[in-house]
């Protein structure tokens, strides 16, 4: 059975040796020891799922992951990175990053998290042919686009799983807790700060479309608005 391909970016030799140990257990792992290497095997390669560090020489983590997202806005990204901050996190989201795990990690959840990412990219419902749409836009699931006569826009994996989810539910009020566990599989807070970030960026979006609007229902949820 053919395995799963890895890209992992790390420059920290024990950390990348005991990393790669393990996930070659069940995977296919190609390692990059700087973010500029990384890049090039991206282009030349087609991989399952990246795993990058952030703090690399060459080319930083999210350098690199803004580049990954122009080729391929679909593959799952997961950050492993011992910046802490708030505003580190929520702009490894915003570059387009599936999950950011902090230093020190365990092994068990980042397995865990790639094992929830793989199934989701295999069987996603996204994968059928639809297309909605949005506005002026049109929304293509299959390829992740919100587009145009004048623009297109790529959006992440979960971005397009969060619009087909309001889409097929418009004017209808969403339990936050529901649309955490429909996309990520629990409701814990970080992946509740998560969910704000992808919302956000919705918004900016569609920002201009008049009848259309994200609503905040407070201590409950949010609502796809759509006027006829």
């Amino acid at each position: 059975m053919t395995k799963y391909k890895i890209l992992y970016a790390e420059d920290d030799e024990t950390i990348a040796f005991l990393t790669k140990d393990n996930l070659e257990l069940f995977y296919d792992v190609t390692h990059c020891n700087d973010g500029e290497s990384c890049y090039e095997m991206f282009k030349n390669n087609v991989f399952d799922i990246c795993i990058f560090d952030i703090m690399m020489p060459k080319m930083d983590g999210f350098d690199l992951a803004e580049k990954v997202r122009k080729i391929n806005a679909n593959v799952p990204i997961i950050f492993l990175s011992a910046k802490t901050l708030k505003e580190d996190r929520i702009k490894g989201l915003r570059l387009g990053a599936d999950d950011y795990l902090v230093k020190p990690f365990s092994i068990e959840e980042l397995l865990l998290k790639i094992e929830i990412f793989l199934k989701r990219s295999q069987k996603s419902s996204l994968q059928e042919d639809n297309n909605y749409t949005i506005g002026k836009y049109q929304f293509d699931t299959k390829n992740y686009l919100i587009f145009n006569d004048l623009e297109k826009i790529s959006l992440t994996q979960r971005e397009a799983e969060l619009l087909k989810l309001f889409l097929d539910n418009k004017n209808i009020v969403l339990k936050r807790e529901e649309i955490l566990k429909s996309l990520w599989g629990n409701d814990d807070y970080f992946m509740g700060r998560s969910l704000d970030v992808f919302i956000s960026r919705l918004r900016k979006i569609l920002v201009n479309e008049k009848g259309i609007a994200i609503e905040n229902l407070h201590g409950i949820g949010f609502k796809f608005s759509v006027l006829n």
